[in-house]
């Protein structure tokens, strides 16, 4: 293989010598340019794998080379240096589809691991494990392959991705995707339910704690983003962390640092941040219920997963997919099967609960089946309601019937547990805090 070659674009002789000999011991050769105009000189007539570039130069800034380099050489990987505690540049260069940031004063072991992640872009890609049918994102409908299209593209960036659906679509699958697809894919993937974490026990699952720390600290304990060293931290219903840890979250992603509870020092961290909610989370903003500095971290890029009845031609095939999975965990030696009118059923039901609904349907019914094929009746979902809405009033009249439906299943479930909430909400496949706030809104006494 040929010796990878890095354009380091910096008017401070300094801060490229530094760059140069750090890189000179990894065995990368490096050219320098001392301002865009340079820079853009030198990657007409040569070939990069990496650029390094600074912020701020006489005749521009690192983000003019972003989009210098996104329109003329969109394959080259490129990286930009900012001042310390000023990321707001790097974030809107991210955007762009700069790879990633490090900060002045440059750390030599985080601008070792940014090069070694950006330069394995363009090695030949490691044999993958095939994954199971089940946990592949199933489907050929246009919103499907429009997502599949921008996670690959998401493997060429370590932005923070913001996954954004309804409960149920799939959004730790698609995080799940975005980490096996990007460099990162040989590190660990952490996914954490924030709405799940007792708030006074939130900062030491996050971050960690020193033994002594607190009452019942008896030993050291590793936090989540240690955990996720080098690989991803997949933060499930971001809306729901409180207050007082978006100040402490924005720190750590900002500084890409994190103190343990008890500890005087702070840890570097290598981690990339995927986050996801059902809710939207620029309303919590209004709200101000969440931090809009948090959220704008967390939202460089962000993805949005289709809900199941935007795809119901991926019916069949993701039902089929999902039975594969149910044999596979029932031991049954092979999948059932959907007969014509069943396949018909499931496209006429409008799955508000989206693909999690459809797994709780067809696990339902391969237990209760008495043969390997599975008919309509034996989904025991409601068939399509008759068309009755004028075109005029199709918004408001999809919404009220959602929203009847919604109120359907969940007094269904509350009278399945006796109206014990809790419940209620593990067989909805929500949390208790959002039953409380579906209940409330639509009107359940």
């Amino acid at each position: 293989m040929s010796t990878p070659r890095v354009l380091v674009v910096d008017d401070e002789v300094d801060i490229r010598k530094l760059i140069e000999i750090t890189l000179a011991r990894m065995g990368v050769e490096t050219d320098a340019a001392e301002n865009v105009e340079c820079a853009r000189e030198r990657l007409a007539d040569e070939q990069f794998d990496l650029c390094l570039t600074d912020m701020r130069m006489p005749d521009g800034t690192g983000t003019d080379l972003v989009r210098h380099i996104q329109t003329h050489h969109p394959t080259l990987p490129v990286a930009v240096i900012t001042a310390y505690g000023n990321t707001d540049d790097a974030v809107e260069c991210m955007k762009l589809g700069a790879f990633d940031f490090v900060s002045k004063p440059v750390d030599i072991h985080m601008l070792r691991k940014l090069v070694e992640s950006a330069l394995s872009l363009e090695s030949p890609a490691s044999p993958r494990t095939p994954q199971p049918a089940q946990t592949a994102l199933v489907g050929e409908t246009a919103g499907i392959r429009q997502l599949r299209k921008t996670i690959e593209k998401l493997g060429r960036s370590q932005a923070p991705v913001y996954i954004t659906g309804e409960s149920g679509t799939g959004k730790e699958l698609v995080a799940r995707e975005i980490h096996s697809q990007g460099t990162r894919r040989h590190g660990p993937f952490v996914p954490v339910n924030c709405g799940a974490i007792p708030s006074e026990l939130m900062e030491s699952e996050l971050f960690g704690h020193l033994r002594g720390s607190f009452t019942g600290a008896t030993q050291d304990k590793e936090g989540l983003f240690q955990a996720a060293d080098g690989g991803t931290l997949f933060l499930d219903e971001v809306a729901d962390l409180p207050l007082h840890m978006q100040v402490k979250l924005l720190r750590a992603i900002q500084e890409r640092s994190i103190r343990p509870v008890g500890a005087k020092a702070e840890t570097p961290v290598d981690v990339r941040i995927v986050s996801a909610t059902h809710h939207d989370l620029a309303e919590r903003v209004r709200e101000g219920v969440f931090r809009q500095d948090l959220f704008y971290r967390l939202n460089v890029i962000q993805v949005t997963v289709p809900p199941l009845r935007e795809r119901m031609a991926d019916i069949p095939r993701l039902a089929n997919s999902l039975l594969a999975g149910i044999a596979e965990r029932y031991g049954l030696s092979q999948p059932p099967t959907l007969t014509p009118d069943a396949v018909e059923r499931l496209q006429g039901h409008s799955f508000p609960g989206n693909v999690r609904e459809l797994d709780n349907v067809l696990e339902r019914a391969v237990a209760l089946t008495d043969n390997d094929r599975i008919t309509a009746d034996d989904l025991q979902v409601d068939p399509a309601p008759p068309a009755s809405m004028n075109a005029g009033d199709d918004a408001d009249g999809l919404r009220n019937e959602l929203e009847d439906l919604e109120r359907q299943r969940i007094l269904e479930a509350l009278q399945a547990t006796r109206f014990n909430k809790t419940k209620a909400a593990e067989r909805l496949g929500m949390s208790f805090r959002q039953l409380r706030y579906r209940t409330k809104k639509l009107g359940i006494d």
